[in-house]
Formats: C-alpha cells, sequence, structure tokens
C-alpha cells in the first residue's frame, strides 16, 4: 500500500509542467505531498484515496472558492445534529467497462456493488435537498445527479439481499429449480429404503452412508458389494468399505445433473438479460460513483480539518495576507502525538508590507516558519481548510516559488550555489505582482560579501516588480536593505540569552541577532574557544551584533509590560463594566420599590379614610352620609387618575405587578427554604416515644390535644371540639401522660 501511494505521488508530482502557475519543485519543497498522504489515510475509499493524491492547486479563484466552502460545509457537519450519511462503497470500475461492451455478463456481486452506489447517492441526494438550508453547496453538487429508483427494483427483483439469485427471477427457473426440489426428495426418499432394506440385510458397515464427488452413497462391507446393485464410485483407504450409489437411485441422479444444467444456463440468460437492462445506464452509474469518490475526498480533508483545528478564513481581493496563530498541520500533529507544544507565527503581508526578512539564530524556527506560510498558501489553494485563527484574511497568488533548503543538482554536477544561482534565474524570469516567493537562507553558499551583493541585488529586482515574499537570512546587508525600502521590513525569531533557547515566536518591526556564540555555548563548545573567536572578528561586528541582541531584549521587555498593561487595562474596564451593571441594577430596584411604597402609602390613607367613614356609620347608622362620603373619595381618586397618561399608569402598574411578582417569588422561595429546614430539623431531632394520653400539638400549631390512639406511625388526635387523625413526625410532645 505504501509503495503504491509512493508511485502515485510520483506520477502526480515528478511529472513535467507547470500547475497553475505553481511548479511541482515549489509542491516538494514545502512537503505539500505528505499533507496530501495525511487526507488520504482519512479516506474510506480506494477511489478517495487515489483522488485525494492527485489533488493539486485549482487554476481559478471560483474553483477554490468553491471547495474551500465545501469542506467547510462537511465539516460543520461534525458539530450538529444534521449528520451527512455515510458514503463507502466498494469500486466498480470493471463493472463499468463490462457494460460498455455488448454481450458481457456481470455477477450477482457486481450487482450488488452496483445496487449500493445507487442506493449510497441517492441517499445524499435526498438528504441535502431537505437540509440544503444547511449545506447549500453540497445540495449544488447533487443537482446534476437523477434519482433512480429502478435499477435497485430491477436488481432486487432477480437477486436477494444475500446475493442469491431469486427463484422468481423468471418463470423458467422457477420451474427449474420446483422440479430439482421434487428430483432431491426422491433420491432421498429412495436412498433412504436402500439403507432400510441393506442395513437389514448386515450389507452396511457402521457408517451407513457417506459423500462421494457430491452425491450421497452407501458405505457396503468389501465383502458383500457384489450383493448390492449399484454403481461403484470408491473405497475407503484399508479397503473394507466399498462406497456404492445405489441403482435405484441412479435415474433420479442422472435427472437432476440435467436440471442443474439447465439452472446454469438460465441463470446465465436471466444475469444477461438484467446486465442489458442496466446497460444504458452506465454514465449515470459513472456519475455516481463519481459523486460518492468525490464525497469521500471532501469528508477526508474535512477529517483532516478537525485533527488540525482548521478553518476557512476570510478571502480578500486586496492581496492582503494575514495569518493570525498560524500552525504548520505536518509539526503541529507530530506534536501532537508525541505531547509535545507547537507555537503559532502570526504574519502580515500586503501592499505596504510586501517583503519580510526573517533573520534570528539557526534552530530558532526561520525556516518553519517560512515553510508554514507557503504550505499553508499551497493547501488554502488547493481547496483545503488551513490551521489559523478565525480572524486570519487569506488572499491568492498566481505564482508560488521556492528555494529552501540545500538542493545540490547530482545528476548536473552543480554544487548548492550553483544550483541556487540556475534557481535565481528562474525566480527572475517569473516574478510579478502576482507572485509570492519564500527564500531560505538567501544569499548562502559563497564568498560572504559577495553572495550578499548579489542577493541584495535580486532582492532589490523582486522588490521592484512589486512581489511578495518572505525570505530568512543571517546577511547585515539584507536586514539594511529591508530597513531602508518602504514596503519591506525586517522580523527576527526571538531568543532568550538567559536560558540559552530558542522562543519559537516571530515578531516583526526589528532584524535579529544570529546569537552566533550563545548557540555555539548551548551545543557545548567550550568558552575558551568560544572567546579565542570572539577575538579574531572585528570589534565593530561584535558591537553591532551586541546592540542588536539588546535591542531585541529591550523590545521584548516592552511587549511584555505592554501586554501586562493592557491586561490591566482590560481587567480595570471589565471591573468597571460589572459596577456600573450592579449600580444600574440597584438603582432600577430602589425606583421600583418607592413606586411600591408610594402605592401602599396611598393605600393605607384611602384604608383610613374608608375605615373612619364606617366607623361613623356604625355609630349612628345614617346611610347618606356613609354613601357621600364613599362616593366623595372615589371622585377624588379618579381625578387624581385623570391626571396621569394612559402610558405612566401602563408603566405604573407593569412595574408594580414586576415587583410584585419579585417579592412574591422571594416570599416563596424563603418559605420554601424555611420548609426544608424545618423537615431537615425534624429529621435530625429524635422522635419522642408517644403513649395514649400524653398532650401533643402540631409542630407549626398552637392548640393543644390529647392522644386517643396510635397505629402505624399515625396518631388520633383530641382537642376537644374535633378529632384529627395526623403523623406523629408532625407532632411534638407537651406534657406526658401523668
Amino acid at each position: 500500500m505504501i509503495l503504491c501511494t509512493r508511485l502515485i505521488l510520483y506520477l502526480c508530482f515528478f511529472q513535467p509542467g507547470i500547475m497553475s502557475g505553481i511548479i511541482k519543485k515549489t509542491l516538494i519543497d514545502l512537503e505539500f505531498p505528505s499533507v496530501l498522504e495525511q487526507i488520504a489515510s482519512r479516506c474510506n475509499t480506494s477511489k478517495g484515496k487515489e483522488a485525494s493524491l492527485k489533488v493539486s492547486p485549482l487554476k481559478s479563484r471560483d474553483e477554490i472558492i468553491r471547495s474551500l466552502g465545501v469542506t467547510s460545509e462537511y465539516l460543520s457537519s461534525f458539530s450538529n445534529e444534521n449528520r451527512i450519511p455515510n458514503h463507502g462503497f466498494e469500486s466498480i470500475d470493471e463493472e463499468i467497462k463490462l457494460l460498455k461492451i455488448e454481450n458481457t455478463i456481470l455477477e450477482p456481486e457486481s450487482f450488488k456493488k452496483i445496487v449500493h452506489i445507487v442506493n449510497t447517492a441517492v441517499t445524499h441526494k435526498k438528504f441535502y435537498k431537505k437540509f440544503k438550508e444547511y449545506y447549500p453547496l453540497l445540495f449544488e453538487e447533487t443537482i446534476p445527479l437523477e434519482e433512480n429508483k429502478e435499477i435497485p427494483q430491477w436488481v432486487g427483483d432477480v437477486i436477494d439481499r444475500f446475493g442469491e439469485i431469486r427463484d422468481d427471477a423468471s418463470i423458467e427457473l422457477n420451474q427449474i429449480r420446483h422440479q430439482i426440489k421434487e428430483t432431491r426428495a426422491k433420491i432421498n426418499q429412495s436412498f433412504g429404503g436402500a439403507i432400510q432394506r441393506y442395513q437389514a440385510s448386515d450389507y452396511l458397515d457402521e457408517i451407513k452412508e457417506s459423500i462421494v464427488e457430491n452425491r450421497r452413497v452407501l458405505a457396503v462391507k468389501a465383502m458383500y458389494r457384489r450383493k448390492v446393485k449399484g454403481s461403484v464410485l470408491g473405497s475407503s483407504k484399508t479397503g473394507s468399505i466399498v462406497f456404492i450409489e445405489p441403482e435405484i437411485v441412479l435415474q433420479y441422479s442422472r435427472k437432476l445433473a440435467h436440471l442443474e444444467y439447465d439452472e446454469t444456463e438460465e441463470i446465465q440468460r436471466v444475469l444477461k438479460a438484467l446486465t442489458d437492462l442496466l446497460r444504458p445506464y452506465a454514465d449515470l452509474i459513472t456519475r455516481y460513483q463519481t459523486f460518492l469518490f468525490n464525497t469521500d475526498l471532501t469528508a477526508a480533508k474535512a477529517k483532516y480539518a478537525r485533527d488540525i483545528n482548521a478553518l476557512l478564513p476570510d478571502i480578500n481581493d486586496d492581496q492582503n495576507l494575514f495569518l493570525r496563530e498560524a500552525y504548520h498541520p505536518l509539526l503541529y500533529l507530530n506534536n501532537t502525538r508525541q505531547g509535545q507544544k507547537t507555537w503559532p507565527q502570526t504574519i502580515h503581508l500586503h501592499s505596504e508590507n510586501r517583503i519580510i526578512v526573517i533573520s534570528g539564530p539557526n534552530a530558532g524556527g526561520k525556516s518553519i516558519t517560512l515553510k508554514t506560510i507557503g504550505l499553508l498558501q499551497l493547501m488554502l489553494q488547493s481547496g483545503i481548510l488551513i490551521p489559523v485563527h478565525e480572524r486570519s484574511t487569506v488572499c491568492f497568488f498566481d505564482r508560488i516559488l521556492t528555494d529552501i533548503g540545500d538542493n545540490q543538482s547530482i545528476e548536473n554536477h552543480l554544487s548548492t550555489y550553483s544550483y541556487r544561482l540556475k534557481n535565481m534565474n528562474g525566480f527572475l524570469k517569473k516574478c510579478n505582482d502576482g507572485t509570492l516567493f519564500l527564500i531560505d537562507e538567501f544569499g548562502t553558499g559563497s564568498d560572504p560579501e559577495l553572495g550578499g551583493a548579489l542577493a541584495e541585488i535580486f532582492l532589490e529586482v523582486f522588490y521592484e516588480r512589486g512581489s511578495f515574499g518572505v525570505i530568512t537570512t543571517h546577511y547585515a546587508n539584507l536586514k539594511l536593505l529591508a530597513d531602508e525600502l518602504p514596503y519591506a521590513t525586517n522580523a527576527n525569531m526571538l531568543f532568550d540569552s538567559r536560558t540559552l533557547k530558542p522562543r519559537f515566536q516571530l515578531e516583526t518591526g526589528q532584524p535579529g541577532s544570529s546569537f552566533t556564540f550563545e548557540v555555539a555555548q548551548q551545543n557545548g563548545i567550550p568558552y575558551s574557544l568560544i572567546n579565542r573567536a570572539r577575538k579574531k572578528i572585528e570589534r565593530g561586528k561584535i558591537r553591532f551584533d551586541a546592540t542588536i541582541a539588546k535591542m531585541q531584549k529591550e523590545r521584548n521587555k516592552m511587549a511584555k509590560t505592554g501586554s501586562r498593561l493592557q491586561e490591566e487595562e482590560s481587567r480595570a474596564r471589565e471591573e468597571a463594566d460589572r459596577l456600573e451593571k450592579i449600580n444600574s441594577k440597584m438603582k432600577a430596584k430602589l425606583e421600583k420599590y418607592q413606586v411600591l411604597y408610594d402605592h401602599n402609602q396611598r393605600m393605607i390613607r384611602l384604608g383610613n379614610k374608608v375605615n373612619s367613614a364606617a366607623e361613623k356609620y356604625f355609630k349612628d347608622k345614617k346611610k347618606r352620609p356613609l354613601v357621600s362620603e364613599l362616593l366623595r373619595l372615589v371622585e377624588t381618586e379618579n381625578s387624581k387618575r385623570k391626571k396621569k397618561s394612559t402610558q405612566e399608569m401602563n408603566a405604573e402598574k407593569e412595574g408594580q405587578y414586576k415587583l410584585e411578582r419579585e417579592v412574591h417569588q422571594q416570599l416563596k422561595t424563603i418559605r420554601k427554604e424555611k420548609k426544608v429546614k424545618k423537615e431537615l430539623a425534624v429529621k435530625a431531632k429524635p422522635s419522642p416515644n408517644f403513649k395514649i394520653g400524653d398532650r401533643v400539638r402540631l409542630i407549626d400549631g398552637k392548640a393543644v390535644g390529647s392522644i386517643d390512639s396510635l397505629e402505624k406511625n399515625k396518631a388520633v388526635v383530641n382537642y376537644g371540639m374535633f378529632i384529627t387523625n395526623v403523623s406523629i413526625t408532625q407532632l411534638e410532645l407537651v406534657e406526658p401522660k401523668k
């Protein structure tokens, strides 16, 4: 399987030609085939694996966006309830070839595979039609597919679910099989009679019968073989037993053989008729299979995206590439398996910052950062989701050019530097404003001053042509050039000089020190040798490198301070917002309580006036003054109500109702809590041993009674005026019986 995979990759990536402006060398440099291998491993079908290994950058923007959208929709199905149906199937390439050749006959197993593909494709078409609001692009993929119900019906009429030809596949086959059953019954009946007859004569061995050449035979003792009429089909190894087919069974066996031959012929005729029936649908069946292996490829891309936490970022038309918290997918999966941390990188290329020059120590992550940018761009333009933050934004490039690693051309007898010069010549021919170039260790392989000067000229040409790119270097002149060019910038890989370990984090805006001596010290080089090396180079170079390192440290401190201040500011803002919300709630609650208080005071005053009128009526029994006073009170209240607008009244009532509901809810909660506490207290308190005649009362009551009788944790309590039956758990002892 691995050999087959490698062969397909060779055929895909090592053949001459350019795919969508991206040459095969770029795909190999950025390890794109390894990504395809990982996607292929997540396919369910062999056809899906083949298709995934042939994935390459797409030619048009619309194709890329559609492919990304389809994969993103499938990825979303993993996290919602509308899971996409299973799409597994067996390849039917051979069956499709046979359908296109006249007079060919398919086997029953082939028909089963075809029906499975048809049913699976139709199931997907129905599913996407039902949930087209969730999966609009996937639904569009099924629109060209015709929904066929005849093929499964035709095959089901001939072949059962076990892959056997049905008895009623044809009238002739049904008759033949009926005759076969009758003949076999006669054979069994005749054979049974022969066993009884010869067993009674003691001609048979203990085993009585056996099977020879798929035929039932009698196990006859050798000494009696001439006494049993029939055909001898063999004997045992010792010769003590002779296997004979009885003569009475022979005529039925011959008839059975003819019937079985007729059955085989009729089955072939039925299968040929069924094959001819399906032959016009060969193209439709092919489209079904193509749809399903494309679905398998999409599903594999979605599974891969889920495993590397990939998503579909925003796509722009402004040549703005902002990869926030981007991960190298191969490194991420490898580190995840080993339980190690993978450091994400953030990089931004746009019209006013087209070229980034990355410097810093060896083993600090420069090359991985470079490859991350290139590989994610390749994946994106091949319709594969990328592991970046959701607020990233991306664009597309017409060309992606790479020069990564030590590439000695053995077959052409070229050195590393000669090969790189030849590569740069190709860059100079192809670079334009739609190009993304990625160069690792730019300018190396020759004399530092001469090679650095030539590299500087190359970089100026790329810049003048409006190309976008990222390079890594240790050359000071390239760092200075990046600082001078308006639309280029320096970046560095951070290094902790205290622990002598790289931090694997990219920081833009400033070149990085190579930390040559620090890295050497970390790798165990004696300090005495490092000190001797320091003395051999120019003092100005050391000061320059030390200044860069010092500036880098200061920048790190400032970044940490800024980050800390931002966090403190964020916390203070959150606390202020929280306090503001609490203040608003308290203010609203106070206003509600004030409204309720005013209302209650008014009701108290009104109640007092009504009470005074009632007392006066109680004394003098005069109705007219009472009615007059009540009418006056009502008219006074109505005149007050008229002063308020309808809106204010509604607002007041609503506020009152809300407050009353809140108070009522709080009272319910308090009562419930009290009840629970009382129940707990009752459970915790040991129950007294009640006796007839004891003076008791209910736990929440005041009336005292005496127990008249006790039965099954129930007590009949006599209160004098009435008698009640209660549980003893609800009683408390007031006075025991004397």
